[in-house]
């Protein structure tokens, strides 16, 4: 590659960025995700980096202060139940942790980093601010552990000195309030410090729990004080006592803890259930991602994180299991319920009971406070939230993100307001389970989009492993407290929707278009074109356009047309690749993305390079689509010698105004600050002055300019290979804004199915059948009979229907149909209307239908074509009628030999005009082209005529049948 070394070429899992020479640089993690790229700095190992930070923050408050409380409300067995299904659910998204981490290179951002560049920046925002909550909720349940200790060792009735802390709520709020500021003081410091104790914080707590299990063995039985409880009449009913005998181990006492007793909680009062007990139990086991968390420190993240992680749950899962049976062998039921600092009690040396719980709960709390500061920090680097999370991107200049902490500290301290451990374990949770049900979910869907590029060197995981975390993590959401649940869920929508439509593209990659291709490759696959039935046909439109900016109007008509079939917008470019250097292509293909997302049209784009514009649409017509999607129809631009007019003016593409509107809100999550828009660069790059064909005469004969006979060339090709062809006249002046707002008057979408050019291209069939004067190119059978309703005719009232059917049209616009019969001719009012109203009923097209006196100007003197409106008779009900041969044998009023052409096509002008007072849109009957390329200029001038200041009008020729009459 020019500009780029060979090591360039060889480095993965790094942020790539092109310059003007093509050339690669690699992008520092400082620009991209907001930490060192220095791999210096990533001094932690395995056991550093990621067991012991997991330990710590599962070894914590729940297992000094809450494993009484979970046995002696749950039994042995229950307890074993709940533990093994909480480390079930881990597990699993433990294993979802390993193989994403396994798969490339991670940053610094953790959780955060996985889950946004595996699912997009929607979920990852979302679950990002999901996962900073739950550590900020997850700090506040350490720092309540702190304060219950402190009241229960050191309280009015403390177990290591009486009378030393006063007890309250607002004693407590206070003591929590300290605590907090202790770790606010070393996060501004910097965590460099917190980082070199916690293996020592590591070593004391782990003796503090060796302490724990010999005293299970070595301790004597003995009496132990409770509490002195300010309690409900719910809780002294349970803890009506002072004194309970602690046994030691003996097998009456796992006997009477083996079954569950639920009762109070005697810190809040509440009856506990399994569901209650379970949550508090899970917050224990809500360590796993602060290994991931430190990924930005460590050696080698794709090897320490799964190695580390499954190491800490295998530790920490066996110090829970030997500390649940062990406490159901020794302690009494009475003393579980009513003591949870009992542990204290009976320990050999009580002191070191203490000092586990406040080194583990400390070092938990900052740990949680660091994380979040620094998951807010990756949240504000990628700015997913706009300039409401710009001044959180501040950083001391060793890289401490002070803001993010002040934000983190402060919202800590809002949430101390809860005021217990059991109140605040429900929140933790559910917030926990929202990051690992997201976990799951990404690799999850990174399995499923089966992306060549997701290899994880960690295979013991299957998708199935991948849902039932998920399905795990949601359930049990939902059963520790369904309101809360709900309250999340609904949260996380609104900032899925936010982020989705306010928030740039990203280079992350999005996991839904993986998914996509995968879905749709799949049902492409099925789509079988030998299954297609009429009664499920529906129009799939190739629109080739030269330059939007003349053909706004018309690519928001077509969009209305397609009927949920497929919409293709086709450019051919004159040229040669093997003349180019590259592709230009590429491009121009990004500028035509963003006018498909201006107009707000659901269409592809399709380029090509052709050396003709013949060419470039025969290549399009053949190619665009994919199995069963492929256009069955093209729409081209009018050829006539009119005005280019700038378009994006008159709809407001790319416009300012657009840009500007919405709420404060919108404006904030946009981020205002952004002005190189990519569409406003396309805006530009649509050049004024050119239509959607080069339509000039003068323009015919010079450059690349599109001359007359390459044009109805174009058209013919097209019903060579099958297509039904539409030609779009006039469409600059549709004007729906004036439609809508114009409430005074009907507007009607005008159909005319009558091949009004018919007398001119074939003789008169009941004057003798003469010779075709322009043999047309396909069979008059079934295309263009002598009959108002053949094929051509039924499918133009087809898409004039389907126009119709379109919630702005039906609203504002009428369906009306008009029937043209000569002077005195009575043919139509017979026994056979019954047929017609009943065939019309039968397709269900409701329209409003006019019969017009059709004068031949053969047969009339001049000073007729300029007399005034034709005869206007009383309106028939709605007629049309289609047999097996697509044609109602009737007579047909254009069948006449014409000698004066120009007068003629005056006159089918005049008639059509007369009408014409309040259309919004014209259908017109299109005639297949002459065979001789020599008349296709004066056939091209044939059609201008008729169509001459029409307004907004659409020739239609079908080769399609797109009725049915059954079911």
């Amino acid at each position: 590659m020019p500009g780029g070394s060979e090591n360039d070429l060889l480095i993965s899992g790094a942020t790539r960025r092109y310059n003007g020479n093509n050339s690669v640089r690699l992008s520092s993690i400082t620009e991209h995700n907001g930490e060192h790229a220095d791999n210096g700095q990533k001094k932690l190992s395995t056991f550093f980096g990621v067991v012991v930070p997991c330990c710590l923050s599962m070894f914590s408050v729940i297992l000094f202060l809450r494993m009484g409380f979970i046995v002696g409300q749950a039994g042995l067995l229950e307890g074993l139940a709940m533990l093994l299904l909480a480390y079930a659910i881990i597990g699993l998204t433990v294993l979802s942790i390993c193989a994403i981490s396994t798969n490339g290179a991670i940053e610094g951002g953790g959780a955060y980093f996985m889950i946004s560049r595996a699912l997009g920046p929607e979920f990852g925002g979302a679950i990002g601010l999901m996962f900073f909550l739950a550590n900020v909720a997850s700090s506040t349940l350490y720092i309540f552990g702190i304060v219950e200790a402190i009241v229960s060792y050191f309280g009015g009735s403390g177990q290591l000195a009486k009378g030393v802390f006063p007890d309250g709520y607002w004693w407590n709020y206070l003591y929590g309030s300290a605590i907090l500021l202790i770790c606010l003081v070393v996060c501004l410091v910097g965590a460099e410090i917190y980082a070199k104790t916690t293996f020592l914080i590591f070593l004391i707590v782990m003796v503090s729990i060796a302490s724990i299990i010999i005293s299970f063995f070595a301790k004597k039985p003995l009496q132990v004080l409770l509490p002195v409880l300010n309690s409900t009449t719910a809780v002294s009913s349970v803890c009506n006592v002072s004194v309970v005998n602690y046994t030691g181990l003996s097998y009456d006492t796992m006997h009477g803890n083996l079954f569950e007793k639920f009762n109070v909680d005697y810190t809040t009062g509440a009856k506990q259930n399994f569901v209650t007990v379970f949550a508090v139990l899970f917050n224990g086991c809500t360590g796993i991602m602060a290994g991931a968390n430190m990924s930005g420190d460590l050696k080698n993240p794709s090897r320490s994180i799964p190695v580390g992680t499954i190491a800490a749950c295998v530790v920490t899962f066996l110090v829970y299991t030997i500390l649940v049976i062990l406490i159901s062998a020794t302690s009494p039921r009475a003393l579980l319920q009513c003591s949870y600092s009992f542990l204290l009690s009976i320990n050999l040396w009580s002191p070191l009971v203490a000092i586990g719980v406040f080194a583990s709960s400390l070092s938990a709390a900052l740990s949680c406070l660091i994380g979040a500061s620094r998951i807010l920090l990756a949240l504000a680097r990628d700015e997913l939230f706009g300039i409401l999370l710009r001044p959180v991107t501040k950083t001391t200049h060793s890289g401490n993100p002070i803001v993010a902490v002040l934000v983190s500290w402060f919202l800590v301290q809002m949430t101390l307001f809860a005021g217990k451990v059991n109140t605040i374990a429900p929140i933790v949770t559910i917030f926990f389970l929202f990051s690992y049900a997201a976990t799951d979910l990404a690799c999850l869907a990174l399995e499923w989009a089966s992306a060549p590029n997701f290899r994880p060197t960690f295979k013991y995981f299957t998708w199935h492993t991948c849902l039932l975390g998920f399905i795990s993590c949601i359930t049990m959401m939902f059963l520790i407290n369904a309101i809360y649940t709900s309250i999340s869920v609904l949260v996380l929508v609104i900032l899925l929707i936010i982020i989705h439509y306010r928030v740039p593209s990203s280079s992350w990659g999005y996991i839904s278009q993986a998914l996509i291709f995968h879905q749709v490759r799949k049902y492409m696959l099925m789509l079988d074109v030998r299954k297609e039935h009429v009664k499920f046909w529906r129009p799939q439109i190739l629109l080739m356009v030269k330059n939007p900016r003349s053909c706004c109007q018309l690519i928001d008509f077509i969009n209305s047309i397609k009927k949920s079939g497929l919409y293709v917008l086709g450019h051919v470019s004159i040229g040669h690749l093997a003349d180019m250097d590259t592709d230009i292509l590429n491009y121009e293909y990004k500028h035509w993305l963003n006018l498909v997302d201006e107009l707000n049209v659901k269409a592809f784009v399709e380029l090509t390079l052709s050396g003709s514009v013949r060419e470039g649409t025969e290549h399009l017509l053949r190619i665009s689509g994919l199995g069963g999607m492929k256009p069955n129809t093209l729409v081209l631009g009018f050829y006539d010698d009119s005005s280019c007019q700038d378009t994006f003016l008159k709809v407001g593409a790319f416009g300012e105004k657009k840009r500007r509107s919405g709420s404060r809100l919108s404006a904030i999550i946009a981020d205002e600050r952004r002005t190189e828009d990519e569409t406003f660069e396309s805006r530009s790059f649509f050049e004024s002055g050119t239509s959607a064909f080069d339509l000039s005469d003068d323009a015919s004969e010079q450059g690349h300019g599109l001359p007359v006979e390459e044009y109805v060339a174009i058209i013919y090709d097209a019903l060579k290979l099958r297509k039904n062809v539409c030609l779009a006249r006039y469409f600059d002046q549709l004007d729906k804004t004036a439609v809508m707002q114009d409430k005074n008057r009907v507007h009607y979408i005008d159909v005319w199915p009558i091949n009004f050019l018919k007398p001119l291209l074939t003789n008169n069939r009941r004057g003798g059948g003469g010779t075709s004067l322009y043999p047309p190119l396909v069979d008059e059978a079934t295309t263009e009979s002598t009959s108002y309703f053949d094929t051509t005719s039924v499918f133009l009232m087809q898409m004039a229907c389907i126009l119709n059917m379109t919630p702005f049209w039906k609203k504002k616009t009428k369906l009306r149909i008009f029937l043209c019969v000569e002077p005195g001719d009575d043919s139509y009012v017979t026994p056979g209307d019954q047929e017609l109203e009943e065939f019309l009923q039968t397709v269900r097209i409701n329209a409003e239908i006019k019969q017009v006196t059709w004068s031949d100007p053969t047969t009339h003197p001049d000073d007729n074509l300029n007399s005034g409106d034709p005869t206007i008779q009383t309106p028939s009900k709605h007629v049309m009628q289609q047999d097996n041969g697509e044609n109602l044998h009737a007579a047909h009023p254009m069948t006449k030999i014409v000698n004066d052409q120009p007068k003629y096509l005056k006159r089918v002008n005049t008639l059509i005009r007369s009408q014409h007072e309040a259309t919004a849109v014209t259908f017109l009957y299109l005639p297949a082209p002459p065979r001789d390329a020599t008349k296709y200029k004066e056939y091209n001038g044939m059609l201008t005529a008729v169509s001459d200041q029409l307004g907004p009008t659409l020739f239609v020729h079908g080769l399609s049948h797109v009725i049915s009459t059954t079911l």
